[in-house]
């Protein structure tokens, strides 16, 4: 079937919601093509696209689609699982109650048991909902820090992890075996109330979930002594952060806490950021307003859907500088392993996890304490299904878990990262550093010193649509096949190729050997001068991801180092694809 015959039996189908059938209306020959040219890619953490009318876009349909293929997965696990059945939540963006809804209704249509959240909660309270009611299963329908057009489907494991790649392959197929998502059978959510089906989460969720935030401090005496004297900025921009947050900060002792007006309120427009992304600077401005105003220490914001957390310190000159993600983690590692040292609780076998394109800082710091430090896929899905594993086999005990996008997780009561958690965590942290006299961006400066200089970055190109993709594809097969043998004067040491398994040591007359990793379109090169750089394709979005790592002798030279990779690796990039 090709993409006119979708649209075509989208425009004479009786039944399309009218919503979808203007906008259906909007379409002609010139347009049409990108909206039913496939189906929105259901991948190994779910689908996440566009919002409009048609195959390759979010809507009630395609989201039918997913949640169906899912009740049969469920079905597939037998009766018990049915039972079990899946909790279900739900961000601030357009139509995110309307598709957790529908997600409900379809799964009801089967028998299977549905816990919804009453109103917008964070991803990670998601992840702990479905641990909490024991559930067989999680979604959440969130695009997390993607532009307001978007939205997503995100599904979880019993462990309340993000589905790892062999239940996600088993349930791609089911989701692939729908044959036509516009006719979908739904139950009624009002009936399935009456039967007993659909059970509302509300505030016995929240206040488990806030206690369990409680036990992940460190020194909970320091605070309630002294909470009040760190001055904290919070925006949730505009997301699902705002209640959880101001309540674990308070309960803990931190009471001097001040909050961006303007971002506090659920807004699927995310009207006052450009992208409400804490990775980026200018998502801080309103914060940097009002914490110049307060003298704050600290500012802290989280994305819409509460799993990514930014923090925001006055550097060397008195300017809020935002911290990179790597910069925070390596923050809260420190401490965490520094304060578990002190105390006497740190495990022979402590675990640190990251992912391979998070900095080696947090390997040094790890190493440091005597702790094991493993390297998985990009996507905190692996860590979560590390952690699972370990916990089962005892071999490891998990300390921290975190990735250079801003995701870090302490307490593994949630299997995903936790911008809740973290934000407790960072307020201890520069509270301590507060009590030893100095500040957050100073405690940085001296990890740099005790631990080397380490720097990353990182860059994309988006190519949208079904020729961008091909572009994609293309780029990504000739870095495979034609790797660089040199960049920024130095030598390319070795290859990575997630996709093949292998390592390949180029200075050692291209001597391979595996790489104990899931399979993943990814290709990292590492440098004879410790610096390395990856390739990785988003698997939600149309673009591709480049991270850059140096370690350098000073501040300034490893800035330098830094920028040259990245211009060379971009400037090699760009000529790949003849521009």
């Amino acid at each position: 079937m090709n993409w006119t015959d979708h649209w075509n039996r989208w425009k004479n189908h009786a039944f399309i919601e009218e919503t979808w059938k203007e906008k259906l209306h909007e379409l002609d020959e010139t347009n049409a093509e990108d909206y039913f040219y496939q189906y929105l890619a259901f991948g190994t953490g779910g689908m996440r696209g566009e919002i409009g009318p048609g195959t390759n876009r979010m809507n009630t349909y395609t989201i039918r689609r997913a949640a169906e293929g899912l009740a049969r997965y469920i079905e597939n696990a037998g009766t018990e699982a049915k039972s079990r059945g899946v909790a279900v939540a739900f961000d601030p963006r357009h139509y995110s109650e309307k598709f957790a809804v529908e997600t409900a209704q379809t799964l009801g249509a089967h028998g299977i048991q549905v816990y919804l959240f009453e109103d917008l909660r964070p991803t990670p309270e998601l992840s702990f909902a479905v641990r909490r009611t024991h559930a067989f299963a999680g979604v959440v329908i969130t695009a997390s820090h993607n532009p307001p057009e978007y939205n997503g489907f995100k599904v979880y494991g019993e462990d309340g992890g993000q589905f790892p790649p062999g239940p996600a392959d088993e349930l791609i197929t089911y989701v692939e075996s729908v044959e036509n998502e516009l006719e979908i059978r739904v139950k009624d959510s009002g009936v399935m109330q009456e039967e007993g089906l659909l059970v509302m989460l509300g505030e016995e969720t929240d206040a488990a979930y806030d206690q369990a935030l409680q036990s992940i401090l460190l020194q909970p005496e320091m605070i309630k002594e002294s909470g009040s004297d760190l001055n904290v900025v919070f925006t949730p921009l505009h997301g699902t952060a705002k209640d959880p947050v101001l309540r674990a900060l308070a309960a803990a002792g931190f009471h001097n806490v001040s909050t961006v007006e303007e971002q506090l309120m659920p807004d699927p427009e995310f009207s006052t950021v450009q992208s409400p992304n804490p990775e980026e600077k200018e998502a801080f401005a309103k914060a940097i307003q009002v914490g110049e105003n307060s003298n704050a220490d600290i500012l802290i914001g989280t994305d819409p859907d509460a799993d990514r957390i930014g923090l925001a310190a006055k550097d060397s000159s008195g300017e809020f500088a935002v911290l990179t993600g790597n910069q925070t983690g390596a923050m809260l590692l420190d401490y965490l392993l520094m304060q578990k040292t002190e105390a006497g609780s740190l495990p022979a076998n402590g675990i640190v996890m990251k992912t391979i394109v998070t900095s080696e800082l947090g390997r040094a710091i790890a190493e440091h304490y005597g702790q094991a430090c493993e390297d998985t896929l990009t996507g905190f899905k692996f860590i979560g299904e590390k952690i699972k594993t370990y916990n089962e086999t005892g071999e490891y005990a998990f300390q921290f878990g975190y990735e250079e996008s801003y995701g870090y997780l302490i307490g593994d009561f949630v299997r995903d990262k936790d911008a809740v958690q973290a934000a407790l965590l960072i307020a201890e942290m520069a509270l301590w550093h507060k009590e030893q006299g100095r500040t957050v961006y100073e405690g940085l400066m001296d990890i740099y010193s005790r631990y080397g200089y380490f720097m990353e970055g990182l860059d994309s190109l988006t190519k949208k649509g079904k020729e961008g993709a091909a572009q994609i594809d293309h780029l990504i097969e000739t870095f495979r096949t034609e790797p660089p043998e040199r960049v920024s004067d130095a030598s390319i040491q070795k290859v990575e190729d997630y996709k093949t398994g292998e390592r390949t040591y180029l200075l050692e007359n291209g001597k391979t050997e595996p790489i104990a990793l899931p399979s993943s379109n990814v290709l990292k090169f590492f440098t004879d001068d410790e610096s390395w750089f990856c390739l990785r394709p988003s698997g939600t979005e149309p673009k591709v991801k480049f991270y850059f790592g140096v370690k350098g002798e000073t501040f300034k030279q490893t800035e330098e180092k830094l920028l040259q990779l990245k211009m060379d690796v971009m400037a090699m990039v760009h000529e790949r694809l003849g521009e």
